[in-house]
């Protein structure tokens, strides 16, 4: 599985990356929400995002809206990773679209776990 992981944070991106490869997947990285569009765009075969929400350029909220309005994207399943704690932005998050929520500092359990609730892991 084709997975996208996008974050500011190079050491997340590193963090995650290595639990998803790990796991079996093929990941790819951008550092801000634009540079995930042009990611998506050049790699059809991308059926999960993993994404931040406060970054440069294009933020993670931002990113969402631009993807789910897009209807050749409705089969990717996408993950909010962040610092954001407030349930008004998991609200808000949720109703632009994304699959699952996962707060920051998380550790590799939770993410798998996170993963196979999303049905992207066999265990």
């Amino acid at each position: 599985m084709q997975v996208l992981v996008i974050d500011d944070s190079r050491a997340v991106r590193m963090i995650i990356g290595n639990i998803l490869r790990d796991a079996g997947m093929d990941v790819i990285e951008a550092g801000d929400g634009r540079q995930g569009i042009d990611q998506l765009e050049n790699n059809p075969d991308v059926e999960l995002i993993l994404v931040d929400w406060n970054m440069p350029v294009m933020n993670g909220y931002e990113f969402i809206q631009a993807v789910r309005a897009q209807p050749v994207y409705n089969h990717i399943r996408i993950m909010m990773v962040t610092t954001e704690a407030e349930s008004e932005q998991v609200t808000k998050a949720l109703a632009a679209g994304v699959n699952e929520y996962l707060m920051k500092p998380f550790t590799k359990e939770v993410l798998i776990a996170k993963l196979s609730m999303l049905d992207v892991l066999d265990y």
